[in-house]
């Protein structure tokens, strides 16, 4: 990392996170302004959350080999542009018609910025991967709970225009950061390994991680996207109350990467990653089984801790497997990932629509369940030095 400082890498790292974590709340955040506004029922309201699903998807496809054989500058500043796009489109589009392809280039943006953050802070933290990834992914929590808390104290006084807006033109400061710091330079800038990146696709603890990160993604995208509507149209609570409750899934996501982020290295990610699946499966169960605004709101913030710890501990053990492919190895998994995002957020959006938001939501605590199923297939390869070994076998 010849030239570069990592403090300002870090620091740039966690501006281009906080955006996406803009990206994945917006939408679901003023979701029930934008159903009134265009005439969508829910089905409509989830094909637009899946197509900025699919961009997000697109931008995890494209980012890996590109950071790996070109660097990070250029992901990173194409990220910003289309996340700005996105915002400036939510708040001015004149129909769904044109709102689409701008959410698709919102999605986009998100996506490319967030694989080439957390593959750079992998890079730049060897010996911390997991710590420097929870704290990374703090700024991802800041930058999705600042958008539903934002709305909430907000439109009493000004419309939901106003406020994303006004973050369209914030998009600027990260962007110029962008341009200013100095990044590691790439790993293959003499030529693509393809048939190391071969080996990569066909290793199974690659696949299990990203069936993992299908099911966190999926949960994560439905309850940033689903929880204010469940709140507004179920419970009865008003809108910008809605948002508001929606912020303590942020709240906790938030609060638990910052624990995250201190726990000793004598902690094992083994034993970490079962106990947040445990807070998360709770606050599932008060959420949809127990009546009232108070269980709801206990229930979101447990779930954002309970679902804070899957992706430092997944992205910090695949870093460590892949060192000189990082990129293109996150990139392999957040695809994975954001299927899972697109998928979920899709289908609870059709069976809302047929038997109700509260049923619908039950894929959460489902989805908890099988997570826990898949990690005990892959805790014993997490425990043995598999690295070593794959990267004999990938140079072979």
């Amino acid at each position: 990392m010849i030239g570069a400082d990592p403090r300002r890498v870090f620091a740039a790292a966690c501006l281009g996170m906080l955006l996406f974590g803009v990206t994945l709340t917006t939408l679901g955040a003023v979701l029930t302004p934008l159903i009134a506004r265009y005439g969508l029922n829910k089905a409509d309201a989830g094909a637009l959350m899946a197509l900025m699903s699919l961009g997000i998807l697109a931008g995890s496809l494209v980012f890996g080999p590109v950071v790996d054989r070109f660097g990070y500058r250029p992901v990173l500043l194409a990220g910003a542009m289309g996340v700005g796009l996105g915002l400036a489109a939510i708040a001015r589009s004149p129909t769904a018609a044109v709102l689409a392809p701008a959410l698709l280039a919102f999605g986009c943006g998100g996506g490319l910025l967030n694989g080439a953050t957390n593959a750079l802070v992998s890079d730049i933290t060897p010996e911390g991967r997991e710590s420097g990834l929870s704290l990374l992914g703090v700024f991802f929590g800041i930058g999705a709970l600042g958008v539903p808390l934002a709305l909430g104290l907000l439109l009493p006084q000004v419309s939901y225009a106003t406020v994303v807006g006004g973050l369209a033109i914030l998009v600027v400061i990260p962007l110029m950061g962008f341009v200013v710091v100095r990044f590691p330079p790439p790993k293959q800038a003499q030529g693509f390994p393809l048939r190391r990146v071969g080996a990569l696709l066909g290793d199974a603890s690659l696949l299990l991680v990203g069936l993992m990160l299908f099911l966190q993604s999926g949960m994560e995208i439905t309850l940033g996207g689903w929880s204010a509507r469940y709140v507004n149209e179920v419970l009865g609570l008003s809108e910008d109350r809605s948002d508001l409750v929606l912020s303590l899934f942020w709240i906790g996501m938030v609060a638990a990467r910052l624990v995250l982020a201190r726990v000793p290295r004598s902690w094992p990610a083994t034993a970490v990653l079962p106990a947040f699946q445990g807070m998360a499966l709770a606050g599932a169960g008060l959420l949809l089984a127990v009546p009232g605004v108070i269980a709801a709101a206990v229930g979101l913030l447990l779930l954002g801790a309970g679902l804070a710890a899957g992706y430092p501990v997944l992205l910090g053990f695949l870093g460590g497997l892949y060192r000189d492919l990082t990129g293109t190895a996150f990139s392999a998994a957040f695809v994975m990932a954001l299927i899972g995002g697109s998928t979920l957020s899709y289908l609870t959006g059709v069976l809302g629509d047929r038997l109700g938001l509260r049923a619908s939501l039950m894929i959460v605590p489902v989805a908890v369940m099988a997570q826990a199923g898949l990690f005990v297939l892959l805790r014993p390869r997490m425990t043995r030095p598999v690295a070593a070994d794959l990267e004999v076998m990938t140079r072979d």
